[in-house]
């Protein structure tokens, strides 16, 4: 089935769960977690500079988990008891994992990335040649570009509720890391780099500190930014004290070797990964 045939099915059976009893209904939300699966459909695409999000989708992710049952999924020598399936055929789809890696299905990754005993999540898109490195998390319906490196440890978060809500993004040629987290649908821009420890929320001032005055930017780190951890005070009833900010400290190059230009970028300003 085409999206405008599933989309008012899974509509109409997320404003009404009785209507999943309907084989059309269910069809419908398997059909279309199928193709998130096949990276057929995309829970948030770019389009026009800025990033859509298919409210539709994530409806199709949450309706899935009511519809599927709890079994139990033996893979020597693990074994999982779960409702969601693991994804397979990674040999065919040119995406290497490193056991224990785990996708689960309903994610999507291009060819060339490879996924080290990480994890990525239903609805998760990942794209050509990105790294997953050891105990890096990709969450529900992250959007990761390409030939982003997630270093070890980093944690994407997944972003199913509120429906309208924008997935975490990480756009092409990103790097986050180790032990990174961004959370609560902040977007990565192109090439940006993201030192160890860097936390990102929502809420989360992102203060550019390389001009004569500090400019603050919330939920979107600019393309090429290279981004530290920080911290800014702020006054309490009983004190002043310090809370949590990242700093962007610098820009990282334009180059037509990304590799060469990631490294340089990282002695130049001395980023922990």
């Amino acid at each position: 089935m085409d999206p405008q045939t599933l989309r008012p099915l899974i509509e109409a059976a997320y404003a009404d769960r009785a209507l999943l009893s309907d084989p059309a209904h269910a069809d419908a939300v398997r059909a279309a977690v199928a193709a998130l699966d096949r990276g057929e459909l995309r829970v948030a695409e770019p389009r026009g500079g800025a990033w859509i999000t298919h409210v539709w989708l994530k409806q199709a992710v949450l309706l899935f988990f009511v519809i599927s049952e709890m079994r139990v999924m033996e893979l020597p020598p693990f074994e999982y008891f779960d409702k969601i399936p693991l994804k397979r055929n990674h040999e065919a789809a040119g995406v290497r994992v490193v056991p224990p890696g785990v996708m689960r299905y309903g994610s999507f990754a291009e060819p060339e990335v490879v996924l080290m005993p990480g994890y990525v999540n239903i609805g998760a898109w990942v794209g050509r040649g990105t790294m997953i490195d050891t105990w890096a998390t990709v969450g529900s319906c992250a959007q990761i570009g390409r030939r982003v490196h997630l270093s070890g440890g980093v944690g994407i978060g997944g972003v199913l509720e509120p429906l309208q809500a924008q997935p975490v993004i990480v756009e092409d040629g990103a790097f986050v890391g180790s032990r990174g987290v961004v959370v609560e649908g902040v977007r990565v821009g192109e090439q940006a780099v993201l030192g160890a420890g860097v936390v990102l929320t929502a809420s989360t001032p992102i203060v550019d500190v390389t001009g004569s005055e500090e400019v603050v930017h919330k939920g979107v780190v600019p393309p090429r930014s290279v981004v530290i951890p920080g911290s800014r005070p702020r006054e309490f009833a009983s004190g002043s004290y310090h809370t949590p900010c990242a700093l962007i400290i610098g820009e990282r190059q334009a180059s037509t070797d990304l590799k060469t230009s990631l490294t340089d970028v990282l002695r130049r300003f001395a980023i922990p990964v």
